[in-house]
């Protein structure tokens, strides 16, 4: 399952996203933003991180898009084990999956064409987490984590 959110910033690209994996058979959870109406990212963001975390299917993952993917990111990241990433490049897009084991991807509608867009879907989504030496600075990463969780 793949979960998509969007502010009003993100939700055209949010909205290519969703037809983009829908034609490849990907299923996918919408979790809004429906409209370009005027909506703030941070709601979206928790929303869509607390349905990838409480899928069963540890396979899963969320795409957020918002004007320019850091905003909805830095909210994302809030949320007790969300690994976003705000990419714009292929490489990113690709060892933030190999090395850093993302779950989420973040990306600016008004900072990435449509095309670029969905190569960085396609990368994010067909790379899996290399390990090893990786897994242990994802351990650290949830380490300082836990140090400041209430």
């Amino acid at each position: 399952m793949i979960y998509l959110g969007a502010d009003h910033g993100g939700y055209a690209l949010k909205e290519a996203i969703k037809a983009h994996l829908t034609a490849q058979g990907i299923a996918v959870t919408d979790c809004g933003t429906y409209s370009t109406d005027s909506v703030d990212y941070a709601p979206i963001a928790k929303e869509t991180c607390t349905r990838l975390l409480a899928d069963s299917d540890k396979e899963s993952l969320a795409i957020l898009c918002c004007g320019t993917g850091i905003g909805i990111s830095m909210a994302a990241n809030k949320v007790h084990g969300i690994r976003a990433a705000c990419c714009s490049d292929y490489f990113g897009a690709k060892y933030t999956r190999l090395h850093n084991n993302a779950n989420v991807l973040c990306m600016g509608g008004r900072v990435i064409g449509v095309g670029l867009a969905l190569e960085l879907v396609d990368v994010f989504l067909h790379t899996p987490f290399e390990g090893g030496r990786h897994q242990r600075r994802i351990d650290q990463i949830a380490d300082i984590e836990a140090q400041y969780r209430k």
